[in-house]
């Protein structure tokens, strides 16, 4: 695999099977939303694999549009209803999110329900070494990622409205649950190693200790906009995944950047670097600074069943793509090259698998 690219976020030419009718769109959000006034320009942002994403530009400001992808949808995905929701909640809680500015539910507008939220200027790297930063930095963006994560755990969701947003406890075996059902409706391919983990997971889910907050379901820093001067996070984006769960769950998400193996995902992995060098802080060290925000304690017995259970999830994600390919709904250029990453990441959460049954 060819070194990972720096940045992501980059705009080009709304793909054919993505397009919609700008101007009634213009038409449409001139009414709603305040400020909004044409022309209309409309470019669609690259990559993702799941709802299309479109930066929206008039003359006075810059927005970010949010859509279902049309076509024939596995059921509870592609939630944008929920996306608005969250953000909505959150932003008035000056967490940082995008300002939320209108929910459509219109089908007749742009053929599916959308989104509109105010533009952040931002980076977004992809390649987790950040190789433009300098060490200083680089610690210090760190730290902000581990702060806002952190912040988000802490926020108690039923006082901002969210009680309802999703079921406390039990959450990894309903996880499990749903990205074997998920994987098995979009099934292309036999993956041995996904189904052996199938069978595994559920037999091997740490004791529920009762936690549960917000988690964000896909934190990571393609889903980070840092600001465009300063080693700080600017805002959290892509919420599609949210909902109320145990917070260990979105944190061992996060720390797959460390544990990751080479060769298998283009933003790279921190498990060869030198991070004395990087000015990246170790996992063990990165765990304990949560820790110390959050006070939640994580089982050192457990981490290899996390890792197991994140790196199957990926790969259930990763198969829905491959459903959609299958089905004629593709919503990303680079989509065959994402499909042939699901076994090697298979193989990867069963090696942690064995590596939690050998203690």
């Amino acid at each position: 695999m060819s070194a990972p690219n720096k940045y992501i976020g980059q705009v080009s030419d709304v793909q054919s099977g993505a397009a919609f009718d700008e101007a009634l769109l213009a038409s449409y959000l001139e009414a709603r939303v305040k400020g909004f006034r044409g022309p209309l320009s409309v470019r669609q942002f690259e990559g993702g694999q799941s709802n299309p994403t479109y930066l929206l530009i008039t003359p006075d400001a810059k927005y970010v549009m949010r859509r279902k992808p049309p076509g024939v949808l596995l059921k509870s995905a592609h939630a944008v209803d929920r996306e608005y929701r969250i953000t909505k909640a959150l932003f008035e809680q000056d967490f940082p999110v995008p300002e939320p500015l209108h929910l459509c539910d219109d089908e007749s507008v742009i053929g599916t329900m959308f989104y509109v939220m105010r533009h952040v200027d931002g980076r977004v790297f992809w390649d987790c070494r950040m190789p433009d930063l300098n060490r200083e930095d680089r610690g210090k963006l760190y730290d902000s990622a581990n702060e806002t994560l952190a912040r988000l755990h802490c926020t108690d969701y039923a006082a901002i409205g969210l009680s309802d947003y999703g079921r406390p406890g039990n959450y990894f075996e309903r996880q499990i649950a749903r990205w074997s059902g998920q994987y098995e409706a979009s099934r292309t391919m036999d993956v041995p190693a996904m189904d052996r983990l199938i069978e595994w997971l559920p037999q091997h889910i740490p004791a529920d200790d009762g936690r549960s907050s917000i988690i964000h379901g896909d934190y990571s820093f393609h889903n980070l906009l840092i600001h465009p001067a300063e080693p700080r996070v600017s805002a959290v984006i892509d919420w599609e995944l949210s909902t109320i769960g145990h917070p260990l769950g979105d944190l061992m998400y996060h720390c797959m950047e460390w544990y990751r193996p080479p060769g298998i995902d283009e933003r790279g992995t921190l498990s060869d670097a030198d991070l004395e060098a990087l000015g990246i802080p170790t996992l063990e060290r990165y765990i304990e600074r949560y820790s110390e925000r959050t006070g939640i304690r994580v089982g050192t017995s457990d981490l290899a069943f996390y890792r197991a259970f994140n790196l199957f999830r990926v790969a259930a994600i990763l198969q829905g793509v491959a459903g959609r390919i299958r089905d004629g709904i593709v919503t990303a250029k680079n989509a065959q090259q994402v499909v042939a990453r699901i076994e090697p990441i298979a193989n990867a959460a069963w090696n942690e698998a064995q590596r939690a049954e050998m203690g």
